[in-house]
């Protein structure tokens, strides 16, 4: 861990996978066995995964109710989490408790059920946030949705700090396209002045 408080995110140890679990709650993951990959996954000896990656995509959560208590189960130091992977589920909102994990670098919600592209404002709270995926979600049939403008530059200009978005590198380009496009559809909030009125 550093002096500002986060650990080095370098993902290195294999992830904790529960893909194609056919997982209905979070609870499951708790006995569930997660799937062996390439090189085994290594444990505390409380019996804790020492990961800094959760793979849950392809499963049918709806919700992520009781998130922080099972991955506090699951992991030796969930604060570490770097990558969590939710992909092809049915969740409709971008659920709070991912901004709790303030190491969190990637995070796929592509292929979900998220309607409102105004829930990618709560991602701001990440400050290490590189990579993010929502293509896939019905956020596409908002109004005025294209998978380069102006949805791109909605998230661009809520998360500044992003290198990918949808698995395609954000360019200096884009960052400009974004800055541009905020200027002209963003009004900046209004500042009440209070005065003493004598």
């Amino acid at each position: 861990m550093n002096k500002s408080g986060y650990m080095n995110t370098s993902v290195q140890e294999p992830p904790l996978d529960y893909s194609f679990r056919s997982i209905q709650m979070v609870q499951d993951l708790v006995t569930e066995e997660p799937r062996t990959g390439l090189r085994p996954v290594r444990y505390s000896k409380s019996g804790k995964s020492l990961t800094q990656s959760l793979w849950i995509n392809n499963n049918a959560l709806n919700d992520l109710k009781d998130f922080n208590q099972v991955v506090s189960q699951l992991l030796q130091h969930p604060e570490n989490l770097a990558w969590i992977d939710l992909s092809f589920n049915d969740l409709i909102t971008i659920d709070p408790v991912l901004t709790t994990f303030f190491n969190l670098s990637v995070l796929y919600l592509h292929g979900n059920s998220i309607h409102r592209l105004g829930e990618v404002n709560k991602l701001a709270a990440l400050p290490r946030l590189r990579s993010l995926t929502l293509h896939g979600n019905p956020i596409e049939e908002e109004k005025g949705y294209s998978p380069s403008l102006p949805h791109r530059q909605y998230v661009l200009c809520n998360l500044p700090h992003l290198t990918t978005f949808d698995f395609s590198g954000v360019t200096k380009a884009d960052r400009s396209t974004a800055e541009v496009w905020k200027r002209m559809n963003i009004k900046p909030k209004k500042v009440r002045v209070k005065h003493d009125v004598l």
